[in-house]
């Protein structure tokens, strides 16, 4: 009996671990920047070779993803990021930061038909800097620079308007 309740804990911390229970119930306890604190700036290169710093979106909603283009989560998500890029207009902006840029982003986007930025974080900095754990890892920053959620997993669009409503 002992036995079969160890073998069951251990079934559902590896089940945690790997990202088949949701991150999300606890805030507190998540990897990462605390929400309730300001979002650390960065200025990365996009595909293009533009420099992008997040301070430059002060005064508008961001939604700050980290993602690698061999994540099967992030691939999930991403035409869900587009759907809400898209009705979101001005609204909501999309900063996507590719932790590993070595892989070739750019024929990825372009397949998915992604059109809001990709950040290239080819130096580690930014991952770094925010402490991302696991893939995708998406804050949620408020007008003043404010991390008001974040979520650990790859969300649909209605999630996305979900959390971001919790902004206002």
């Amino acid at each position: 009996m002992v036995r079969k309740l160890i073998n069951l804990m251990a079934f559902l911390l590896l089940v945690h671990i790997s990202g088949l229970l949701p991150l999300n119930a606890a805030k507190a306890d998540l990897p990462g920047l605390a929400v309730g604190t300001e979002a650390l700036d960065f200025q990365l290169k996009d595909l293009q070779g533009q420099s992008v710093k997040l301070s430059d979106f002060r005064g508008k909603k961001v939604m700050l993803n980290f993602w690698a283009p061999w994540c099967p989560p992030c691939k999930q998500e991403m035409p869900e990021m587009q759907k809400f890029h898209e009705a979101a207009g001005n609204e909501i902006s999309i900063l996507a930061v590719n932790i590993d840029p070595q892989y070739n982003s750019a024929k990825f986007i372009e397949k998915m038909g992604i059109t809001f930025p990709i950040l290239l974080d080819g130096k580690d900095e930014v991952n770094t800097k925010y402490k991302v754990m696991t893939v995708p890892t998406t804050y949620f920053i408020d007008e003043k620079g404010i991390i008001r959620d974040k979520y650990l997993s790859a969300m649909e669009a209605e999630t996305m308007w979900e959390m971001t409503e919790k902004m206002k």
